[in-house]
C-alpha cells in the first residue's frame, strides 16, 4: 500500500476549509494538486471519501471514519517530528464548549510563567472527547458524563479536577429572567435546548414523568441563538457564563440541580509528560474557587 501523509493532509484540509479552494490555500498548493491528492487516497483505499454537491463538500460514511483516523495519524506524525527536533515543546488542551471557564485566563498565565519551555494551545473541537479521540489535542477538558460515548473509552484515563454549578439560560425578556434563582421544576413546561454530543444536560436531570420537551442542537452558538430567540431555554455549566456572554441571554443559577464534574481526559498509552502538571494546576484553581462549607 502506497499511502502518503500528503494525501491525508489533502482530505483533512478539504474537510476543515469547506472545499478544494480553501484547502489549496491552506496547504500552499494548487487546487488541481489537492484534487489529485484526494483521488490518490480514494484510489489507494478503494472507497469514496467525499460527496460533492452544488453547495458543499461533505464526507461519506467511510470518509467520516477515515477523517478521524487521519487526524490522529497526522497529529502523531507531527509529534514525532517535534519530539525528534526538540522534545515536548507544545501542549494542546482540547475542549468542546468552554475551556477552563472562569479559570481559563489565569491557567494560561500561570502555565506560561511556570512552563516557559512548553507552548500551550487551547483547541476547541465539537466532539464528546473535546478533540482527544480525533487527535486534535494531548489532554481534553470535558464536562460530559463518563457514560457519554467516547469518554468512558478504555483507552483513556481521566480525573475530576473540579465541580461547576448549573445555570439556566433564558431570553432576556423571559419572565423567568426576573428571578435571581430558579429550580428545575420552573423549566418543565419549556422546551430545553440540548446538545446530545457535547452538552452537560439530558432529560434525566428531571424526575421521570416530569421531564421537559427537548430540542437537539449541535453547537454552542446554535444553543445561544435558540435561547436568545426565546424558542428554547437552556441548562449549562457555570463555565458557559464566563466564556459565552451573549446579548439577549441571561443566566440564573439552578438551586436544586447537581453540579457538573469537570474532567481532564488523556490517552492511557500516550501520556503527555506535562499531564500531571495540568491536573495539578487546574485542580488548584478549582479548589481555590470552591465555596467553603
Amino acid at each position: 500500500m502506497d499511502l502518503e501523509l500528503r494525501h491525508l493532509r489533502c482530505l483533512v484540509a478539504i474537510s476543515d476549509h469547506g472545499g478544494f479552494t480553501g484547502a489549496a490555500a491552506a496547504l500552499g498548493v494548487s487546487q488541481p494538486a489537492v484534487s489529485r491528492g484526494l483521488a490518490a487516497l480514494e484510489r489507494e483505499l478503494g472507497v469514496r471519501l467525499l460527496r460533492r454537491t452544488s453547495r458543499e463538500v461533505v464526507p461519506t460514511a467511510a470518509g467520516e471514519r477515515v477523517l478521524a483516523r487521519a487526524r490522529r495519524l497526522l497529529a502523531e506524525a507531527d509529534d514525532l517530528v517535534r519530539d525528534a527536533r526538540g522534545g515536548i515543546g507544545r501542549l494542546r488542551i482540547g475542549h468542546a464548549w468552554a475551556a477552563m471557564g472562569a479559570h481559563t485566563v489565569e491557567f494560561q498565565r500561570r502555565w506560561a510563567a511556570g512552563h516557559p519551555d512548553i507552548d500551550l494551545h487551547l483547541v476547541r473541537t465539537n466532539s464528546p472527547t473535546g478533540g482527544l479521540a480525533e487527535g486534535a489535542c494531548d489532554v481534553a477538558v470535558v464536562r460530559t458524563s463518563r457514560d457519554t460515548p467516547g469518554i468512558g473509552d478504555a483507552r483513556f484515563d481521566d480525573v475530576i479536577v473540579g465541580l461547576e454549578s448549573r445555570y439556566a439560560a433564558v431570553a432576556a425578556d423571559d419572565p423567568l429572567g426576573r428571578r435571581r434563582q430558579l429550580r428545575l421544576a420552573d423549566l418543565v413546561d419549556r422546551v430545553v435546548a440540548v446538545d446530545p454530543r457535547t452538552g452537560t444536560t439530558t432529560p434525566e436531570l428531571w424526575p421521570l414523568g416530569s421531564r421537559p420537551e427537548v430540542e437537539e442542537i449541535h453547537d454552542v452558538d446554535d444553543w445561544l441563538a435558540v435561547v436568545a430567540a426565546g424558542r428554547c431555554v437552556g441548562v449549562t455549566a457555570q463555565s458557559t457564563l464566563t466564556q459565552y456572554r451573549r446579548q439577549g441571554v441571561v443566566f440564573r443559577r439552578l438551586q436544586d440541580a447537581p453540579p457538573v464534574p469537570v474532567r481532564l481526559v488523556w490517552w492511557r498509552d500516550d501520556v503527555h509528560p506535562a499531564t500531571t502538571d495540568v491536573v495539578g494546576l487546574l485542580s488548584e484553581l478549582y479548589h481555590r474557587a470552591a465555596p467553603s462549607r
